[in-house]
């Protein structure tokens, strides 16, 4: 009685892991399936080298980032030099990446030292200069504020580029950082990789500037630009002739806004008989209230809208704008609008990215991968069922009926905890299938010598699973440690093939101790059979 219960909870235990794998498997091999199942539980995840798409290797720029940096200290110093009424000749960044601040006397330089220490304490001064009519002081960045904008720029980089991608719409994407400034973007089915390189790439900083119609332009062409002053360009397309046209404006170096402080961005379609699409920007409250003082001031002057040092346009301000909404337009097609929407909702680069690995996989090509896996899958798996039955008869179909369950297992895991599937990961599963079979060929041929030794058919079948589970336990656990090691230090195809070896490990483990020894229980216990076949 005590035996048959036993055999009860351990046959209802494998009943549930196999509904189990079973319930997760399905969504993957069929569609016809109710849509709350289809609903609650993912397809299996195929990894780049078998859907096709794009993987690179991005270095994030981060000394760009450091100048960025430093640029608005120069702009915050000379704004809280005007609000504490100290005047000063100019405040530059040079090529040494020091701040050089200029004074005509040194009549407020304990009070400008004071404001420095308050306000700029990461700024550290390293050298005064004098001479006849002026003062001049250097500073340069601490170094742990360095470090800590260099880092800063990779993570900012990498949720941006994350942001970029969801609102992109690729599915199953992989967006990991990979060493101190490098990410790998793994982009799977992606059907136009160069729009994605371009959405990747783009800097996306966004600037409002105030054009000088106070200087002439053709002057400041010839050379002679005002040190308050810079040249940018806007490029226009002929709709008639395709040719493309640039034209100069003069801006105030000053940035009285930027796109940090925006709110949403969305397409949308001008009512003229061009119908032609444009980017409607809406600012957060703070933006908002800065956009509207800064219109309230400038009314009848003109507003440079830039994006990456490129003028998108540049209207004249008719009157005060209150709300803080703006728009950016341009020669724009619906998919330039809309990639440039999703990139100022998902935010700027803290610095630019340049693309240091790039490689395509086409989908036939990943068909053709997943085609030759499956075939490796079935091939291997039919040598070692048709071996482990001609050798040890219908033992060896327990064997099979156990690895068929292993199957549902290792692929019904890979659905439950949203594991990738990738080339290397197949070679894992006809690794697996092997170590399975490896594990019930240890069993069935204890089983043997203690029927050799006289043993009756239940005892035989309990010494052969004891005294072979010590051993099949050893050899499995020493893998799956090697298999964690792997997953935990491997990356790419390393990564891949380590979950596949450590679920199909433990699933093997499964029906080859506890599955196989529930049907042999059962036939013993149940059918009262006096003799296997093995």
């Amino acid at each position: 009685m005590a035996m048959a219960r036993n055999l009860l909870w351990r046959f209802v235990l494998v009943l549930i892991v196999i509904v189990t794998g079973i319930f997760y498997l399905m969504p993957s091999v069929s569609e016809n399936l109710p849509p709350w199942w289809i609903s609650t539980v993912d397809k299996i995840h195929l990894g780049l080298d078998l859907q096709g798409g794009m993987h690179l290797i991005l270095e994030v720029q981060t000394e760009k980032a450091v100048e960025n940096g430093l640029n608005m200290n120069v702009q915050n110093i000379e704004e809280t030099l005007d609000e504490n009424k100290i005047p000063f000749i100019e405040i530059t960044l040079r090529r040494d990446q020091t701040i050089s601040v200029e004074f005509l006397d040194r009549d407020n330089e304990e009070q400008f030292k004071t404001i420095m220490e308050n306000n700029f304490p990461s700024l550290n001064q390293v050298k005064t200069e004098t001479g006849e009519g002026f003062s001049r002081s250097l500073f340069e960045l601490d170094k742990d504020e360095i470090r800590r904008m260099r880092e800063s720029a990779v993570k900012q980089a990498l949720e941006t580029i994350r942001n970029r991608i969801d609102q992109f719409g690729v599915t199953e994407p992989i967006i990991q950082r990979q060493g101190p400034d490098r990410l790998l973007i793994q982009l799977p089915g992606i059907k136009d990789p160069e729009r994605a390189k371009n959405l990747l790439q783009q800097t996306a900083m966004l600037e409002f500037k105030l054009l000088n119609e106070e200087y002439d332009i053709e002057k400041a062409l010839k050379g002679s630009v005002p040190p308050d002053s810079e040249i940018l360009y806007q490029q226009s397309v002929n709709k008639e002739t395709g040719k493309i046209s640039s034209q100069p404006f003069l801006l105030y170096k000053r940035t009285i806004l930027t796109g940090d402080l925006l709110e949403d961005a969305q397409v949308r379609v001008d009512s003229s008989m061009f119908n032609e699409p444009y980017v409607a920007i809406k600012f957060n409250p703070k933006g908002a209230k800065i956009f509207k003082r800064i219109t309230t001031e400038n009314v009848n002057k003109r507003l440079a809208i830039i994006l990456d040092n490129k003028v998108r346009s540049a209207p004249v301000i008719r009157e005060p704008i209150p709300g803080g909404r703006a728009s950016i337009e341009g020669s724009f097609t619906m998919e330039s609008a809309n990639d440039l929407a999703i990139i100022l909702r998902a935010g700027s680069l803290p610095a630019p990215v340049k693309i240091l690995e790039e490689r395509t996989v086409g989908p036939s090509l990943g068909k053709d991968s997943i085609d030759r896996g499956i075939r490796s899958i079935l091939i291997g798996a039919a040598l070692v069922v048709v071996f482990i039955i001609l050798y040890y008869n219908l033992s060896g179909v327990i064997a099979n009926i156990a690895l068929l369950f292993n199957m549902v297992l290792i692929f019904g895991a890979l659905a439950g905890f949203k594991a990738t599937l990738t080339l290397p990961g197949i070679a894992g599963i006809v690794l697996v299938i092997g170590m399975a079979v490896d594990a019930n060929v240890l069993i069935f041929e204890r089983i043997r010598e203690e029927l050799r030794s006289g043993k009756t058919t239940w005892a035989a079948i309990d010494g052969g699973y004891s005294k072979a589970f010590l051993t099949i336990i050893d050899a499995n656990i020493t893998t799956l440690i090697a298999a964690v090691v792997l997953f935990q230090f491997g990356t790419g195809p390393v990564k891949g093939f380590a979950v596949t070896l450590c679920i199909g490990i433990i699933a093997s483990l499964f029906t080859a101790i506890v599955v196989t020894r529930v049907i042999f229980d059962y036939l013993v216990v149940k059918r009262k059979i006096n003799k296997i076949s093995i």
